[in-house]
């Protein structure tokens, strides 16, 4: 079932020059009786699909829309940013639990992580769908969220000198891991003086938790901002991000390593190198919504680089120290809140091809985007 899945989600992607191919791979699949030899075809076709479609949207991009209806071309994935990256979800997900399932984790650490894959994308509809319908203050919403991560830090859960986590049903969640990056977005969608103090109780509470992670996914972003769109308040909210970043190096952080949740980079080898090879992929997909976007989307450029900024810190933390590996690890918060900051991208993107003289041509969304105050995950 699960090559199945990473079969079908490989034919997906693929160009639409290319969908015979993909059939193909469906049939291939079905011949292969060995669940391992199956699972390395499996993963073979997401790479050199992920290959294809790259090459093909991003270093040729004329050539990909070739034998396609203008309906299909306006469908294209690069013009639908939040659809790329729930694409990239879904893969990134599918190859951990590929991965947690030969290392030999409890069933119902797989489960979490698909039940957490299916409420985020249903999370994303809904709020999508409530955002066209309501015009809701973003930048309430974003204070709101941030003061729910200071919450945590001062009544949540502690292990190890750390307040991080809230027990919902049984199940202990970090809200930070899923509300960071929201923050993050919202402030750099609309940097006004209410998105700004969102990010200053987030820093805040992360400083108090603390959460080195974190505090240094908020510092990350903030410092992406800043490069791409300085101004007098991007710089107050990066002194506050580096301020509670430096505050959690300062205090000792002695939580010990989770199995299939900590240090998986590096363990997930030890399981076999496919394994290994399907974490490293889960988490390079991840950055690619936002690798796609600010190469082809100049006019959204600093959300970009934010939400790739944000994302690789988390990376890199989880591949530093003892944290939770985002999306390709047990980790429901971080599944929901990849899912959740995805709404934070532009909901369609004006892409740029070449024209037959040579000039740049911008190609504008097939609709009106919907007013960005009316998102509930948007700052201002």
């Amino acid at each position: 079932m699960l090559a199945e899945t990473i079969v079908w989600l490989a034919a997906i992607i693929l160009p639409a020059r290319l969908r015979d191919w993909g059939r193909a791979m469906v049939v291939e699949l079905a011949t292969i009786e060995r669940p391992g030899a199956a699972l390395a075809f499996a993963l073979g076709c997401l790479a050199g699909a992920l290959r294809q479609t790259v090459s093909s949207h991003l270093l040729h991009p004329n050539q990909a829309l070739e034998g396609t209806s203008v309906m299909q071309q306006g469908s294209s994935l690069l013009r639908r940013p939040r659809r790329l990256a729930a694409l990239c979800a879904i893969g990134a997900t599918g190859l951990g639990l590929a991965y947690m399932n030969a290392a030999g984790a409890p069933l119902s650490y797989l489960a979490i992580n698909a039940a957490a894959l299916a409420i985020g994308l249903l999370a994303v509809g809904v709020l999508t769908e409530a955002g066209r319908l309501w015009r809701i203050a973003g930048g309430a919403v974003g204070v709101a969220l941030a003061c729910m991560i200071l919450f945590t830090a001062l009544f949540g859960v502690s292990a190890e000198g750390a307040t991080r986590w809230i027990s919902a049903g049984g199940l202990l969640l970090q809200p930070a891991l899923f509300l960071v990056p929201a923050v993050a977005l919202g402030f750099a969608r609309a940097r006004d003086s209410v998105s700004l103090l969102a990010v200053l109780i987030a820093a805040l509470a992360l400083a108090l938790q603390p959460d080195r992670a974190m505090a240094g996914a908020l510092a990350a972003g903030m410092a992406a901002l800043a490069l791409a769109r300085p101004g007098r308040g991007v710089l107050v909210a990066l002194g506050a991000a580096l301020a509670a970043f430096t505050a959690t190096l300062v205090r000792a952080d002695a939580s010990p390593a989770m199995p299939f949740v900590d240090q998986i980079f590096y363990s997930s080898f030890a399981v076999h190198p496919l394994a290994g090879f399907a974490v490293l992929a889960g988490a390079a997909l991840m950055l690619v919504p936002a690798i796609a976007g600010y190469i082809r989307d100049s006019d959204h450029r600093p959300i970009y680089a934010v939400f790739g900024a944000v994302w690789l810190a988390v990376i890199l933390a989880a591949a530093l120290g003892n944290y939770p590996t985002p999306l390709v690890g047990y980790s429901g918060s971080a599944i929901l809140g990849y899912l959740i900051s995805l709404l934070g991208l532009p909901p369609y993107a004006a892409t740029r091809s070449i024209g037959r003289d040579g000039a740049a041509v911008q190609s504008e969304p097939e609709e009106q985007q919907p007013n960005l105050r009316a998102s509930l995950t948007i700052a201002g």
